[in-house]
């Protein structure tokens, strides 16, 4: 069979037959030296509105439209991508160009011009090819604003969980301090004392439980006040031995693994014992049959190479705590979430969703990190690294004060807005043998620091209207060098981290505290 002969293309542009570009996709037309439109397909009446008539021009057929450079500019026609082509002879590839049509709408095209040329290597016309990319663009929003929608309920379902999770829990807290305190009023109304202790007892206890349930929530948004000290994790384990197997109950084996000689750590004491009873009560949960926990500690180097492929720890000496359990273990789908603020598996109104995202809270803020490790139906085991002490940890360690020391009737000047609890500061001040002034925002507290009135403490609120504490601090500092100073703070967010907060001869007390805490610190300062 003889090969089917190639037909010459001919000088003109009249075998560019509309047929050949009618299946493409974009608006296509091509045009001749003149720039005449001699072919074109649906797409390009689509886009510009009309038909080319016999012998209409590129500037014609698209006229009515003004065209302007990505960056909102005007395009004039001579400076057009199918302009410079037929005056060049180089293709122009992936430009854009926005296209005001005639009603003032825009559109953003993808502009693609290829030359023709004939047999002799004349250039004798050109190809344009316009994508409209604003239908793209559209449907790209539309999936970026759906995700928005999403993810918008998905906050306001984690904070249903969370009211539902603190709703429940601050109503029974309240409940049980109120409850106490008005037995014990009924009692003392008609003469008796008889069981008021035990009252006041649970009034205490469930007002403590309400701070740790403050700090939990100030943990995992990293806003807590941490009181960063170096410390013996092998010690407060071993100290929390007792306490953590009444929580665990009867069914589950609990035993510690404590390293010889391990490093002292940076760490907030209080924050940490609060971190291991969270976890361990997880752990108790994720085996309602009974198992094993252990708690671990060890010393852990971190390489370069390890914080390489873990994006949020540096490389540096840790303490690791591990608490691990033979429990029902997590599905690869929950690990991924477990540390997201209000997250629970609970239902709404038995669990905060606070736990394991205090914990990261915690680990992140205190300069370390925490890791997951779980099977399904083989347990789970949560890992918490804390950053390592210097050297000489231990005679940096403050000596624990037993009792509750007394002062010798030295003045002090409590800064509080909150009437109620300046009120009980000054009371517990005067309790210790201790004498006092009270302000109840930093302009009353100025005056008096101004004076020549003997002031041997300043003890002042951080969130203080107008001028918060540290700024009265500074103040008094300027008239009283070497004032000594107790901030107390429930939530400051310029207060997190105690070292770049505090100067020398200032300290920190987190709310809510104790009658001996408060006292233990005043004379702490006092002596130093």
């Amino acid at each position: 069979m003889p090969k089917p002969q190639r037909k010459p293309k001919q000088a003109g542009l009249d075998w560019f037959s509309s047929d050949l570009i009618e299946i493409l996709p974009a608006a296509v037309y091509v045009c001749n030296i003149d720039a005449v439109v001699v072919a074109y397909n649906r797409r390009a009446t689509e886009l510009w509105g009309r038909a080319p008539k016999i012998g209409d021009t590129d500037l014609k057929f698209c006229g009515s439209h003004k065209l302007f450079r990505p960056d909102g500019t005007f395009l004039p026609h001579a400076e057009t991508p199918m302009e410079m082509v037929l005056r060049t002879g180089k293709p122009a590839r992936d430009q854009e160009v926005i296209i005001e049509q005639p009603d003032g709408t825009r559109l953003t095209a993808l502009v693609n011009i290829a030359p023709i040329f004939d047999d002799r290597g004349t250039l004798i016309g050109a190809v344009n090819c316009f994508q409209d990319l604003s239908a793209h663009q559209k449907t790209e929003t539309e999936k970026v604003k759906s995700r928005e929608e999403l993810h918008q309920a998905q906050k306001i379902q984690s904070l249903g969980q969370l009211t539902g999770g603190i709703a429940h829990d601050f109503n029974n807290l309240i409940g049980e301090i109120t409850g106490s305190l008005d037995l014990v009023r009924r009692r003392l109304e008609v003469g008796r004392t008889d069981g008021i202790d035990g009252f006041v007892a649970a009034a205490a206890k469930a007002a403590e439980r309400a701070g740790v349930l403050t700090h939990r929530l100030l943990a995992f948004a990293r806003q807590q006040s941490l009181d960063i000290r170096p410390m013996d994790v092998n010690d407060l384990v071993a100290g929390m031995g007792d306490m953590l197997r009444r929580t665990l109950g009867e069914n589950v084996a609990f035993e510690t693994v404590l390293k010889r000689d391990l490093w002292w750590a940076l760490t907030d004491a209080n924050q940490l014992d609060s971190v291991l009873v969270n976890l361990v009560v997880n752990a108790r949960d994720a085996m309602p049959d009974g198992g094993r926990l252990t708690v671990e500690t060890t010393n852990m180097p971190l390489d370069a190479a390890y914080a390489s492929t873990h994006g949020d720890v540096e490389p540096g000496d840790y303490v690791m705590i591990a608490v691990s359990d033979t429990g029902c273990g997590i599905p690869a789908s929950v690990i991924a979430k477990v540390f997201d603020p209000f997250f629970t598996t609970k239902p709404i109104g038995q669990g905060t969703g606070l736990g394991l995202s205090m914990v990261h809270g915690f680990a992140k803020q205190s300069g370390g990190h925490v890791r997951i490790h779980s099977q399904v139906g083989q347990g789970s085991s949560i890992k918490l690294y804390l950053p390592r002490a210097p050297r000489d940890a231990e005679q940096l360690a403050e000596p624990v004060v037993e009792a509750t020391p007394r002062g010798s009737g030295e003045m002090i000047l409590v800064v509080d807005d909150n009437d109620a609890l300046r009120s009980v500061m000054t009371e517990v001040v005067r309790e210790l043998g201790y004498r006092h002034l009270e302000a109840h925002n930093a302009d009353t507290a100025i005056p008096l620091l101004l004076s020549d009135q003997p002031i041997d403490l300043l003890v002042t609120d951080v969130g203080l209207p107008n001028m918060n504490g540290r700024q009265l601090a500074e103040i008094a500092r300027q008239h009283r060098p070497g004032l000594k100073v107790l901030f107390v703070t429930g939530y400051a967010q310029n207060a997190t981290l105690r070292g770049e907060f505090l100067a020398p001869g200032m300290e920190m007390l987190t709310k809510p505290f104790t009658f001996s805490s408060l006292g233990a610190k005043i004379r702490a300062l006092i002596e130093s």
